[in-house]
This record gives structure tokens, C-alpha cells and sequence, in this order.
């Protein structure tokens, strides 16, 4: 575990597992989470002999609680600023919601050498909100209600969240976890609610269409099918569709988090495209 200061002074905390030697594969968190969402991947992978990083985005976790930053222009100069610190080249960059569209961002900006693949699981891109040139988006409403939900109550909100939409829960013969959703609001409330706040603006209203066209890794598009929070239909085709080198992967009937509720379905399939 480290640190690593960017040009403005913010703290980014990082996690680093495993022989330095090793590929690296760096992970990307969704909101309003940290590093800690990704303990079953990392594991997973360092049991496989790689090495295994993850950091907290500002205002995240432990990392700063910064007052300005909260885009994704920023967050993807963050994660380059913890890429030069520790001098990670060909590795593999897998971001999960909000962290697709982190992943998407730097990976299309990265410079030469340091990015060998990448994975979008559950991820924003191209672009959540709905416009004249994306009508299939969600309306600017329910992300409003996000902010207002956040602003009355972040506490109750972040229990609401894991307990119904983001895991499935609230769907009929659901297997529930306790522990999975007070690990979600552990991790939610341990960051700054100024940054949750604007972090809402960014992964919702951000599009990614220029970056994605630009990636010319390959690149893994993985979501489940009943994803209540990235709705499959808006994101992983019309993703998959502006890659160069996309491939798609749905999983019928999983949830935005099948990364925590479906790990053993997942993991394999994330190994397997590493190696190729």
C-alpha cells in the first residue's frame, strides 16, 4: 500500500500486490466505492501469479478529500500519475462502472507501452444520460434524484442501493447478502460527499464515443444483461460497436455488481481474455 501525490497536492491511495516482475493488472472502482470492491479479483489473479493493483479515486476511500477534480479528466490523469509513479507498462487496466469510463478515458490518452489491454464490466460508456444523439439514455431525472437522495440522507441512500438495484437484491428469489451491502455502505461512507456528489455528473453526463474510437487495444466489453444501474441495451453494444478491437461478453440475467455476486461465472472469463 502507498501513496502518490498528483500535480494539486491530492493523495492517491493505491493498493499493490504480488512479484514486481509480474504482469500488472489494475483495477478501477465504480462509485461511490474504493480498491476494496475488488478483494475477490485480486485475490483471484494474485493467486495466478500476477501483480495486482487498485487505487481509490479522489475523494474516495482513503484517498484525498479534494475540493476540485471530480471529472474525468482528472480522474484519468490521477490513475497516470499512479501508472509513472510505479512504472506499469503492458498492463491491463479493468474498470468496473464509473471506473469503465475512468478506464476509457486513460487508456485512450495512455502513452505508448503502458496499456497492453483493458476490460469495461458493467461499465458507463458511451455515454448514460439521455440526449437527441443518445435517446436510449436514462433522463437527467434520475440522476437529479440521485444528487437529492445523497444531499437528504447519504446514509439511507447508500443502504437503498446495495439492499435493491446494484446486486440484484430486489429481485424475486434473490439470494440477499448482509454483508455485501453494509460492505458497499462501509466503503460508500468512508468518502467525501462533495465528491460523490459531483462524481454523479461525471460518470452520468461524461461520453466516452471519441475515446472508445480511439483505443485501439483490445478490449473486453463484460455486463449483465439485467443490469439495473448501466442498462445493458445503452451501453456494452453501442461500446462494443465504436472499439476497434471490441468484443463483447453478456451474462444473462446478472446484475451491475456480478463482479461480488457472480465470481466464479466472471473471474474465468477475465483470466481467459488476459492470457489470450
Amino acid at each position: 500500500m502507498g501513496t502518490v501525490h498528483t500535480q494539486d497536492g491530492t493523495g492517491i491511495f493505491y493498493k499493490d500486490w504480488g512479484p514486481r516482475d509480474a504482469r500488472p493488472i489494475v483495477f478501477h472502482h465504480g462509485w461511490p466505492l474504493s480498491s476494496d470492491d475488488w478483494d475477490n479479483q485480486m485475490l483471484f489473479f494474485l493467486e495466478h501469479g500476477y501483480r495486482v493493483i487498485a487505487h481509490d479515486r479522489r475523494g474516495h476511500g482513503r484517498s484525498g478529500q479534494s475540493a476540485t477534480g471530480h471529472d474525468m479528466d482528472t480522474y484519468a490523469a490521477d490513475v497516470t500519475a499512479v501508472t509513472d509513479a510505479l512504472d506499469l507498462r503492458d498492463a491491463v487496466h479493468i474498470g468496473h462502472s464509473t471506473g469503465g469510463g475512468e478506464v476509457a478515458r486513460y487508456v485512450a490518452r495512455a502513452k505508448p507501452g503502458r496499456v497492453a489491454k483493458a476490460v469495461l464490466v458493467g461499465a458507463v460508456p458511451p455515454v448514460m444520460v439521455r440526449s437527441d444523439s443518445n435517446p436510449g439514455g436514462l433522463p437527467i431525472e434520475v440522476f437529479d434524484g440521485f444528487r437529492a437522495s445523497l444531499v437528504a440522507n447519504r446514509a439511507q441512500f447508500y443502504v437503498d442501493v446495495p439492499a435493491g438495484p446494484f446486486y440484484g437484491f430486489n429481485r424475486p428469489g434473490a439470494e440477499v447478502s448482509q454483508g455485501v451491502i453494509d460492505n458497499w455502505w462501509r466503503q460508500g461512507m468512508s468518502g467525501a460527499a462533495n465528491a460523490h456528489y459531483h462524481c454523479i455528473k461525471a460518470f452520468s453526463e461524461t461520453d466516452f464515443t471519441e475515446d472508445l474510437k480511439q483505443i485501439d487495444v483490445p478490449v473486453l466489453v463484460a455486463h449483465g444483461t439485467d443490469d439495473q444501474i448501466v442498462p445493458y441495451d445503452d451501453s456494452a453494444p453501442l461500446s462494443t460497436k465504436l472499439l476497434r478491437n471490441g468484443r463483447l461478453k453478456s451474462y444473462e440475467g446478472l446484475p451491475h455488481g456480478m463482479l461480488t455476486t457472480h465470481p466464479d461465472t466472471v473471474n474465468p472469463d477475465l483470466l481467459a481474455f488476459v492470457e489470450e
